[in-house]
């Protein structure tokens, strides 16, 4: 057997031990360890070595554990529920209100912390005792709350986009430029939806007038900025910092860090409980990724060593298809992978195979990179693995599976629209990188 056929063998063993069940980090190891020896003998270890240490000497990867600290402690804070009040307040009286206020504060977490968990768990905690007593359909508000949960994926500071960018060869700061306009569509096309589906029937999800104290226009408004306020300074103090070039990620992601631990102290909401509770979260889930991203290094290295990703790109750029379609083809991929894989080992593992295919046919990194993220943001949110779907039933345990499966798929399907219209218009991925010069 050739080396390039034994490193595609290693794949397909990988995939069918992470789908039984086994830990990813340790099933990359000892598959990479298993055939590497087998091509290479001890120069593998060499590797394994090699590949742990780079990944220690990486500096944009240390923002990964201070923007999971950040959304950890905005998470015990309570500051996102006062948010979500004064939104209430403001908006209560319209049709499918409590689908804009869930979409709207999903956003706003989205860009305080990149972290999809902690966005479902904080609005189905927050949202979904309203949803039911309000009487809001089940499917709807579940949907909604899942996919809106997912946004933190890709609207920065997203993790993934860390994690993907030292692979696709992009700086960090210019995939988080790169890709705030794509969230905002997916956002905005999602709010759309619920709203028209709500004018359209309006029992899916009916007006909520507010009950308690009266309020004038000026004590709304007051409600509204001592909500959101808080989270837009940590905005501003990490994706405002990067995108406007004065810092790196990893600078912004420290300051982020550090001013979401200040308006704690300062709204007093920090104790000494929630302080340990987002810092063990914080050390669990790093060592967790960074673990796993060595590990998913090392089986990638000792693939391209065997020779396989250049025998899937000669396969690939063979065959008699277009580029268009070529491009289909491999978003279709991450789609399918997405369903029983999570996004770190398609993106550490899938997305190097094919990224010598995109270059072959000449596509703009950058552009095909938001695609991917795109593309696999519908892995939250697609059966049989969605991870929305756990940490939703998690804390709404009345909602069944099914009801909830059934409200996700729906925007699946807006997730796709909104990849096409991003294939059709490269613009929308490329303006805002150009306008604040971090495309040079």
């Amino acid at each position: 057997m050739s080396d390039p056929v034994l490193g595609l063998v290693s794949l397909l063993v990988a995939v069918v031990g992470v789908l039984t069940g086994f830990p990813m980090a340790f099933v990359f190891i000892f598959v990479a360890l298993l055939f590497g020896f087998m091509a290479i003998g001890q120069q593998v270890f060499n590797l394994l070595t090699y590949q742990f240490f780079s990944l220690m000497t990486s500096v944009e990867l240390a923002a990964i554990p201070l923007f999971l600290f950040m959304g950890y402690i905005l998470d015990q804070s309570g500051l996102m529920d006062r948010m979500f009040r004064a939104l209430q307040i403001m908006l209560g009286k319209y049709k499918g209100s409590l689908y804009v206020i869930v979409l709207a504060t999903a956003t706003l977490f989205a860009a305080a912390t990149g972290i999809v968990g902690a966005s479902v768990t904080v609005l189905g905690v927050m949202a979904a005792p309203m949803l039911i007593r309000s009487g809001y359909d089940t499917r709807l508000s579940a949907g909604v709350i899942a996919a809106g949960g997912t946004l933190g994926i890709l609207i920065p500071p997203s993790v993934m986009l860390i994690v993907m960018g030292p692979l696709v060869g992009i700086p960090v700061s210019t995939l988080f430029a790169a890709a705030v306009i794509p969230g905002l569509m997916l956002s905005g096309v999602y709010l759309i939806y619920t709203v028209i589906r709500c004018q359209i029937n309006p029992k899916l999800g009916p007006p909520i007038p507010y009950t308690g104290p009266p309020l004038t226009l000026l004590d709304k408004l007051r409600e509204l900025c001592i909500g959101v306020i808080p989270i837009t300074v940590v905005i501003l103090s990490t994706l405002g910092l990067i995108v406007g070039g004065v810092t790196t990620p990893t600078d912004a992601a420290a300051t982020g860090a550090f001013a979401s631990l200040a308006l704690t102290v300062l709204y007093r909401r920090l104790s000494w409980k929630a302080l340990g509770i987002a810092v063990i979260r914080t050390m669990e889930v790093s060592a967790f990724i960074m673990f796993l991203i060595g590990a998913a290094n090392f089986f990638g290295a000792v693939f391209a060593r065997l020779g396989s990703g250049q025998l899937i790109t000669e396969i690939l750029t063979s065959l008699p298809v277009s580029p268009m379609i070529m491009l289909l083809l491999m978003l279709f991929l991450i789609f399918l992978l997405g369903g029983p894989l999570e996004w770190i080992p398609i993106v550490l593992v899938v997305v190097p195979i094919l990224l010598p295919v995109a270059h072959s046919l000449d596509f703009d990194i950058l552009w095909f990179s938001i695609l991917i993220a795109v593309t696999l943001q519908t892995s939250w949110l697609t059966p049989p693995l969605a991870l929305s779907s756990y940490f939703l039933k998690g804390v709404v345990p009345q909602w069944s599976m099914k009801d909830i499966y059934l409200g996700m798929i729906q925007f699946v399907g807006l997730q796709a629209l909104v990849v096409l219209i991003l294939i059709k218009f490269p613009i929308l991925v490329h303006w805002l990188p150009q306008v604040t010069g971090l495309a040079d």
